[in-house]
C-alpha cells in the first residue's frame, strides 16, 4: 500500500480561513460604518440646531457698543467736561489660555513700573460678568500701541479699543464742582444695569458727574460681527447704535469760577456765589484743588499717597464738606430771630463796658473791643460787629429758640438740591449735646453760640445759602448747580422744605439790611475799607473763628502763633440792596479778620458778576488787599 504524502500548504484549508477573515473584516467595516452614519445623522440631524448655534458663535460675536458720555458746559456755554479719542486695553478672561503668562507679557511689552503691576495684576482679576472685558489700561501711547500690535498673535483675548475718554479742560479750577469719572470697581458692577453699562469701564465718582450719572451716561448697543478662527473681526453683521448721554447745563459761571480761584491762589478755603432768587450757584470754588484728569485714566500710586498725605488736603471739598465756626457772619441772622421771638426790637439798646457777665457769675465774656462801644441798637451792633449785645440777645433767646430760628435759615441741615456729598454742618442744641456727650447744656455755650463760636459749625455753601434767604426777605429758595439736559430745563420749582421767615413789621428787613451796609459804607464798619469806590449798594458781614480758645485775660496775637492756628477769615455778603442778584460767601483759613482777607474777595465776586468788564482785575484786588492789610497792621 502506498505511503500518505505530506503537504506543506493546504489549498482549502486557507480559502475557508481568508473567507471567514474577510466575512469579519466586511462585518467590522459595515458596523463601523453603520456607526459613523449613525453619529453623522444624530449630528446632522438631531443635534442640527444645538451645533449649528455654537459653529455660529464660534464664527458670529456679539459686541457691546458703549455710549458716548454726555458733556457738561457753563451757563453760558462754555465746554467744562469733554470726551476726547483714546485707546484702551481690555481682556476677556474666558478667551485667555493662560492668565499669568499673558499678563507677564503685557507687563513686558508695556514697560509698566514696579508700582503700577500690582494693581494692573489686580484690575485683570476684578469681577466681571462672563465674556465681559475687562479694563486693564486707558490711554495708551503710540509706542505701547505698536507693541501689542506686533505680539497680537500670542495675546489671544486681549484687544486695544478705540474710545472716548473724559477729559476736564480746567481741572484744578472744577475738580470739586464737576467731581470726575473713574473706573468701575467691583462693588458697583454689582448694582450696575448689566445692559445699560455693557462694554462701559467708567462711572462718575464724585461731584456733578455721580449726581447726574444716569442723565451724563447714555445706553449701550450693540453689534453683530463675523471672526476668523484668530478672533479677528472680518466684518459687521448688524448693530444697535448706542444712545447718547445728554449734554448737562450747568448754573456755574466759568468766569466767576476762575475769579473765586484766582483770589483764593495760595490759600486753603472756599467761595460761593449763589443767585438769589433761583437759588442758581455761579461759582463753588474749594482751594487748593487738584487735577481729576488723573483719576480718570487710574492714577498711580505715588500720586495718590502725595494728595492723600497733603496737609493742604487738596481732595478735601471745603465748599460742602469743611466744618467752620461762623463767627460774627451770623449776627444778622440772630438779629432777626430776636425780631421774631419778640426779645428786641430795631431800637432795642444795650450799654456795652466791653464785656457781659451772667447773673451770679464772675466770669466776662469780652466784647473784640476790649473798652467796650458804649450805647449799641441793632443796626449798630450789627454794623461794629458788637460782641456784648448778641451775648444779652443769645442768653435773654435761650438755645431751644436759637436752635429753632438758625434752622430755619439752613444750618445744621444740608440745602442743595442736587450737590453731590454736602454736608449738614452743626447747628448745636440741649438734646443734641444730651445724645452726643450725655452732658447737659450750660448758660455759658449760648453765649458762645451767640457769637458764632462754640459747637455751631457751618459750611460754606450753607453760609451762601443763608446768605442767599437774607436777601430775599426771609424767603428760601434751594440751591441748584444744574440748569437743564439736553434742551429741557430741569425743574425750576424745587420743593421747599423751609417756611418762610415773617416779622411783624417789614420795614424791620430794611433796618437789618441797613446794618449790613454800614458794615461795609458806614464810618464805624468793620469793613468800611472795602466800601471804597462801591457803585451799588451792598450789604455784608464779617467774622472771625477761632481755631483755639483763649482764656478769659487772654489776647490774640496772631504773630506769635504757627500759621495753622491762626484765625479763620470770613465774610458774607449780597447785592444790590434794594435788588439782590447775587449773595456771597468766603472763608479764608488761618488768613485773620474776616474784615480784611475776606471782605476784599466777596466785593471782587459781587463786582465781577454786577459790573462785568468794569470790575477790576484779580491783581487789582490782591494790591487793594495788601495795602489794606499793611495799614490794618500799622493800626
Amino acid at each position: 500500500m502506498p505511503k500518505r504524502r505530506d503537504t506543506l500548504k493546504n489549498p482549502e484549508q486557507e480559502l475557508r480561513i481568508f473567507r471567514v477573515r474577510a466575512l469579519l473584516a466586511v462585518l467590522v467595516v459595515v458596523i463601523l460604518t453603520g456607526l459613523l452614519t449613525g453619529r453623522l445623522a444624530y449630528l446632522q440631524i438631531v443635534q442640527h440646531d444645538l451645533y449649528s448655534t455654537r459653529s455660529e458663535k464660534n464664527r458670529v460675536r456679539v459686541e457691546p457698543l458703549p455710549p458716548n458720555r454726555g458733556l457738561i458746559y457753563d451757563r453760558n456755554g462754555v465746554l467744562l467736561a469733554e470726551n476726547r479719542p483714546t485707546y484702551n486695553l481690555t481682556l476677556v478672561r474666558e478667551r485667555v489660555d493662560d492668565l499669568d503668562e499673558t499678563l507677564a507679557l503685557l507687563v513686558e511689552l508695556l514697560d509698566l513700573p514696579e508700582e503700577d503691576i500690582e494693581a494692573f495684576n489686580v484690575r485683570s482679576r476684578q469681577r466681571q460678568r462672563p465674556f465681559q472685558p475687562a479694563l486693564l489700561m486707558s490711554d495708551l501711547s503710540e509706542d505701547q500701541i505698536a507693541r501689542l500690535a506686533v505680539n497680537r498673535h500670542r495675546l489671544p483675548g486681549v484687544e486695544v479699543e478705540a474710545q472716548l475718554l473724559r477729559y476736564y479742560p480746567d481741572a484744578e479750577m472744577m475738580a470739586h464742582a464737576l467731581g470726575y469719572v473713574g473706573r468701575i470697581n467691583a462693588e458697583e458692577m454689582q448694582t450696575l444695569d448689566a445692559g445699560r453699562y455693557a462694554g462701559t469701564h467708567f462711572i462718575g465718582k464724585t461731584g456733578v458727574e455721580r449726581f447726574y450719572e444716569t442723565e451724563l451716561h447714555g445706553q449701550a448697543g450693540l453689534r453683530k460681527v463675523e471672526t476668523n478662527a484668530r478672533g479677528r473681526v472680518l466684518r459687521e453683521l448688524g448693530r444697535t447704535d448706542p444712545v447718547p448721554g445728554g449734554n448737562l447745563t450747568l448754573t456755574l459761571d466759568k468766569s466767576m469760577q476762575m475769579l473765586a480761584y484766582e483770589l483764593l491762589a495760595g490759600r486753603r478755603g472756599s467761595i460761593v456765589a449763589i443767585v438769589p432768587g433761583t437759588g442758581e450757584i455761579l461759582a463753588m470754588v474749594s482751594t487748593p484743588g487738584f487735577d481729576s484728569n488723573q483719576f480718570v485714566t487710574g492714577i498711580d500710586v505715588a500720586s495718590y499717597r502725595g494728595l492723600q498725605e497733603n496737609i493742604d488736603l487738596p481732595l478735601f471739598n471745603r465748599a460742602i464738606r469743611g466744618h467752620y465756626p461762623p463767627g460774627s457772619t451770623i449776627k444778622p441772622f440772630l438779629a432777626l430771630a430776636g425780631l421774631v421771638e419778640g426779645v428786641i426790637t430795631p431800637d432795642s439798646t444795650i450799654s456795652d463796658p466791653g464785656f457781659y457777665q451772667l447773673p451770679n457769675d464772675s466770669r466776662r465774656y469780652r466784647n473784640w473791643l476790649r473798652w467796650g462801644h458804649g450805647r449799641v441798637d441793632m443796626e449798630r451792633s450789627i454794623a461794629v460787629s458788637n460782641n456784648t449785645y448778641y451775648y444779652t440777645l443769645a442768653h435773654d433767646l435761650g438755645i431751644d429758640n436759637l436752635h429753632e430760628q438758625m434752622s430755619n435759615f439752613g444750618f445744621g441741615r444740608r440745602v442743595a438740591h442736587d450737590v453731590q456729598g454736602e454736608s449738614t454742618g452743626l447747628m448745636p442744641s440741649r438734646d443734641w449735646k444730651r445724645a452726643r456727650f450725655n452732658q447737659p447744656w450750660y448758660p455759658g455755650e449760648t453765649l458762645s453760640v451767640g457769637i458764632g463760636q462754640g459747637y455751631w459749625q457751618v459750611t460754606p455753601l450753607q453760609l451762601a445759602s443763608a446768605t442767599a434767604t437774607l436777601a430775599n426777605r426771609g424767603h428760601w429758595v434751594k440751591p441748584r448747580i444744574a440748569l437743564e439736559i439736553g434742551d429741557v430745563p430741569l425743574a425750576q420749582d424745587l420743593p421747599d422744605t423751609l417756611p418762610d421767615i415773617q416779622l411783624d413789621n417789614e420795614n424791620w428787613w430794611n433796618r437789618v439790611f441797613s446794618g449790613m451796609e454800614k458794615v461795609i459804607s458806614g464810618n464805624e464798619g468793620t469793613a468800611r475799607r472795602t466800601g471804597v469806590g462801591l457803585e451799588y449798594r451792598m450789604g455784608g458781614k464779617s467774622g472771625t473763628a477761632q481755631v483755639f480758645s483763649l482764656g478769659q485775660d487772654q489776647r490774640y496775637n496772631a504773630d506769635e502763633l504757627e500759621e495753622r492756628l491762626r484765625d479763620h477769615a470770613l465774610f458774607m455778603a449780597f447785592a444790590p440792596l434794594e435788588d439782590p442778584q447775587i449773595a456771597v460767601s468766603v472763608i479764608v483759613e488761618n488768613a485773620g479778620g474776616g474784615s480784611t482777607h475776606a471782605a476784599h474777595l466777596a466785593r471782587a465776586m459781587t463786582d465781577a458778576w454786577l459790573l462785568n468788564d468794569d470790575a477790576p482785575d484779580v491783581e487789582e484786588v490782591k494790591e487793594v488787599l495788601e495795602e489794606d492789610t499793611a495799614n490794618v497792621e500799622g493800626n
